[in-house]
């Protein structure tokens, strides 16, 4: 990614301009910023504070609102502009130091200057006025990926692997390459070698056996579409890059290498963007049909099929967007449904139960399992199944059913309304943003622009 400042200019008086560029010279800190792990850092890896703000039209009102900055002797790490959609006018993006000046005073002066003002940090405890950080863009992710609870390499002592030398440096092989990884950048080939290949080889027959007669629908319909498209088969494992170049082709979605866990809070983010941090790697040769955590057979098997599906990748995607800006308390409850959902779903059809989730359709053991009549059957409630505690090293005893995949968004977007917001968002696929919808001028906008998809549809429609 570019390390160099991003500011993208506006056309301004040329006064204004002047003001700006000499705001940022005079502004000793201001060097080229690395963007790494939850925060933007400068030099002194000191954490930041993001502001969204439009002015009150006046002559100058830029360059004044920057003298603010410069007057309580902060530092910015980043400043972006573009044409409101709130308000008329303006609306900037300015990211501080926010270990340097005085921040609060600043940001006190910049909101009374201000027709619309927001703070969103990853320090939002310590403001009553802030929304917990969330991605804006899809290069956001970059400033999360490698902020993982464990690395790669970094084994518990019951893990299969924790003795092996050559599994633990295999391991740290692929963290390396999730962690230098960039959005927008192929995704590194792999060459697996025979003994991983080995190990796939097993799970793949295993699973597959199973899947005729566990496996949901949408699951079985698109496998052979994987096998046709992406090189499925007990032989080889598929690459990262190929799979998510055909994701994208069908519903979207697109994967990116992660190094390790990430906290909830980031890992259902990029579910927003519909993208989906993967592993690369691969359980222990030793114990092919078990792994304390995700890996390339889990991801691959278990939640590729499903992103495949429009409905399912909806649904994914609404749990990402009630994530964002949520408070800690909605999002240990999102990713509890995240869990039981999307993991270690049920659903019924036809009649019968079947899995959708990757928990499950990965794991030959709870595969059958979840079928066999002993663990216990709700039905999916985002409001119940959030408080639902589970274990973590074992088979469920409690399951979640889904009527369908239609049902279940519909579930999480009311479950969402109720989540406490100063804002609605929108993905928008053309620019791959957020949009807070916070003001009626925006949402009046956009009603008139679905309003005209929706004369174009029933223009369609009625040439039947």
């Amino acid at each position: 990614m570019d390390t160099t400042l991003p500011f993208k200019k506006m056309k301004l008086s040329s006064s204004c301009e002047e003001e700006l560029e000499q705001t940022m010279t005079d502004n000793g800190n201001m060097e080229p910023i690395r963007m790494t792990g939850h925060f933007s850092k400068g030099k002194d890896g000191a954490e930041s504070v993001s502001i969204i703000f439009s002015l009150n039209e006046a002559v100058g009102a830029l360059a004044e609102s920057l003298k603010i900055f410069k007057r309580h002797q902060v530092n910015l790490l980043h400043i972006e502009s573009r044409s409101s959609i709130r308000v008329p006018g303006y609306e900037f993006i300015v990211e501080v130091d926010s270990s340097v000046g005085d921040v609060d005073g600043a940001l006190d002066n910049i909101k009374q200057e201000s027709s619309y003002f927001q703070i969103i940090t990853r320090n939002y405890k310590e403001n009553t006025e802030a929304v917990p950080w969330f991605p804006r863009k899809i290069q956001d992710l970059d400033k999360f990926a490698n902020q993982i609870l464990s690395y790669g390499s970094e084994l518990e002592s019951d893990h299969p692997g924790f003795t092996d030398p050559v599994y633990r440096a295999r391991r740290k092989e692929f963290a390396d390459i999730a962690f230098h990884y960039k959005h927008g950048t192929p995704i590194p080939r792999v060459n697996y070698t025979e003994q991983e290949r080995g190990v796939w080889r097993v799970v793949f027959k295993n699973l597959t056996r199973l899947y005729k007669t566990h496996a949901c629908y949408e699951h079985n319909h698109v496998f052979p579409l994987l096998q046709e498209n992406c090189g499925y088969s007990e032989d080889d494992i598929p690459q990262l890059q190929v799979v998510s170049d055909f994701l994208k082709s069908v519903t979207g979605f697109q994967l990116r290498p992660v190094a390790g866990l990430l906290s909830s809070r980031d890992f259902l983010a990029g579910l927003a963007f519909r993208v989906f941090h993967s592993t690369q790697y691969i359980r222990h040769s030793t114990r092919p049909n078990y792994t304390p955590e995700p890996d390339v057979c889990h991801e691959l098997l278990g939640h590729v099929p499903l992103f495949a599906d429009a409905a399912f990748a909806q649904f994914s995607q609404e749990i990402g967007l009630a994530s964002l800006g949520a408070s800690d308390e909605y999002i240990e409850k999102l990713a509890t449904c995240y869990w039981f959902t999307v993991e270690f779903g049920v659903t019924r059809q036809n009649g019968q139960l079947k899995a959708y989730g990757a928990g499950l359709l990965s794991s030959f053991g709870e595969l059958e399992w979840c079928m066999s009549g002993k663990p216990e059957l709700r039905t999916f409630d985002p409001e119940k199944t959030g408080e639902q505690k589970y274990p973590i090293t074992e088979h469920q005893p409690v399951y979640f059913v889904t009527d369908s995949f239609e049902s279940a968004k519909q579930k999480m977007i009311d479950f969402a309304a109720t989540i406490p917001r100063p804002f609605g968002v929108r993905y928008d696929p053309y620019t791959e943003t957020i949009q807070l919808l916070d003001s009626k001028r925006q949402i009046q906008k956009l009603i008139t622009n679905i309003n005209s998809e929706i004369r174009t549809l029933i223009d369609a429609f009625n040439k039947f």
